[in-house]
């Protein structure tokens, strides 16, 4: 698949967004504003303190941008959004949905951290109320009747990219595979494999793992950084996200490698690219579900709305949260005139299509959506490093 320039593939994706799909960017109806039910409380999961606090901040703001957008309604209902500190671990996620249950919420949405989805599991679905994750979706999270992800499954980022590489790069190139030692990164990775092709020699030796326990300090990945690259690499494929994406792109750059970097877009999303520096980041490339310039309707409401209130262009994860208050929406109108979490849980089965920032969706048969993957290289546009979008990639889910 060749890379397009930008105008064109903005031209192509155009036409990204559908009628008659559920929602968009607020609904246009005359009464919009009136409620027509009793209040409802939604509990938001969302780290508001810790290195993960900067995707707690984006995941929070998209969420309440629709509730901006609709009046502080749900389906028709004032909305009181109970926001919970998820923290930076599995054991102060499970606190903050538990002290969320105990408030009868009828609806729980949020969750960045992996490990704080897969330790709450059972507490959701046992309390038999929906969760509307819109961050963390490990692989490993199945059977489950609850919990439903607006975001994606964390081994389809890996997926689309090796299937673009697996295409793109030349019979004589090696790639160097880099991620921290945790079960995200081993999604990541598996898909990555799955769509490169699992036993390409392209791929340069086993996996280098990082510690994902340390600090991401000034030197944190050097050594593992120099022992992947003592295997001489033309490429290197890697999965880091927030203040570790950070300083490892500076680490790998100050090695003085200049080779291509590829990685699913949490490397360049968000707060990252304002800390790094022109040079370092240039010319990487990601694969992700969302670009901020995406050219359909929704998007350019959604984006420019997300500017007008937050001072900044919108991520993924803003995205997501904005997405998964769209679908509880519908659901909640569908759920009847004094809904529960049972009924709603029911109607988020039912919703249909979505039409969301990143173009048309749809849930899955595993509660996750079927979507479009895009190419996004970082390059200037105009006075600002963006993400800038090349290309869609492949449909997943």
């Amino acid at each position: 698949m060749s890379q397009m320039n930008r105008r064109r593939a903005l031209q192509l994706l155009a036409g990204i967004g559908a009628v008659g799909l559920v929602g968009g960017c607020g609904s246009d109806d005359e009464d919009s504003t009136t409620p027509t039910g009793a209040p409802i409380k939604i509990g938001l999961i969302a780290p508001t303190t810790g290195a993960l606090k900067p995707i707690g901040t984006e995941i929070v703001n998209g969420f309440q941008l629709y509730l901006d957008r609709n009046a502080g309604q749900l389906g028709g209902r004032p909305v009181e959004l109970v926001v919970a500190d998820e923290g930076e671990n599995a054991r102060s996620g499970q606190a903050a949905v538990d002290n969320l249950l105990k408030q009868g919420v009828l609806a729980l949405t949020g969750v960045v951290n992996p490990a704080v989805m897969i330790a709450i599991r059972d507490a959701v679905e046992e309390a038999r109320v929906p969760l509307i994750g819109s961050n963390a979706s490990p692989a490993s999270l199945q059977s489950v009747v609850y919990i439903w992800r607006t975001s994606y499954v964390l081994n389809e980022p890996g997926e689309a990219m090796g299937a673009y590489l697996g295409q793109e790069l030349p019979a004589s190139a090696r790639v160097a595979i880099l991620a921290p030692e945790n079960a995200g990164s081993r999604d990541v990775i598996a898909g990555f494999r799955n769509g490169f092709g699992p036993d390409d020699q392209r791929i340069a030796g086993e996996v280098v793992f990082t510690d994902d326990t340390a600090q991401p300090g000034n030197t944190a990945y050097v050594a593992d950084i120099e022992r992947a690259l003592a295997r001489n690499p033309t490429a290197v494929f890697c999965f880091y996200s927030g203040q570790a994406a950070v300083q490892f792109v500076k680490q790998l750059r100050r090695t003085g490698y200049q080779g291509p970097i590829y990685a699913p877009g949490f490397l360049t999303e968000g707060t990252v690219l304002g800390e790094l520096r022109e040079q370092e980041a240039t010319g990487i490339s990601t694969a992700l579900n969302y670009s901020a310039d995406l050219n359909n309707t929704a998007n350019r409401q959604f984006a420019s709305d997300y500017r007008k209130s937050f001072d900044d262009s919108p991520t993924t994860y803003a995205m997501a949260s904005y997405d998964a208050a769209q679908v509880l929406d519908a659901a909640i109108r569908l759920a009847g005139d004094e809904p529960s979490p049972q009924e709603v849980n029911l109607a988020l089965g039912r919703i249909g299509q979505i039409d969301s920032p990143r173009g048309a969706w749809q849930f899955n048969q595993s509660r996750t959506p079927q979507q479009r993957w895009y190419l996004r290289t970082v390059q200037r546009d105009g006075q600002l490093l963006s993400n800038v979008l090349i290309n869609e990639l492949v449909t997943l889910g």
